[in-house]
């Protein structure tokens, strides 16, 4: 969160260490192609998952 004395770094590196890590992990592995959109989600724990979100048709 936010802290008086530090700003929002403790947030930033939170972001850093559990999702763009992580994240960067699964691209690594070849596990999403180029141009998706991938949906983050969060299950007990500390543990998040990744997956490819379905595309989204506006309406018309």
């Amino acid at each position: 969160g936010f802290d008086p004395n530090y700003g929002a770094r403790p947030l930033r590196r939170a972001i850093q260490r559990y999702v763009e890590d992580a994240l960067a992990e699964e691209v690594l592995k070849g596990r999403f192609g180029e141009g998706g959109t991938i949906r983050i989600r969060k299950a007990a724990g500390a543990r998040l998952y990744f997956e490819v979100a379905e595309p989204v048709e506006a309406p018309s």
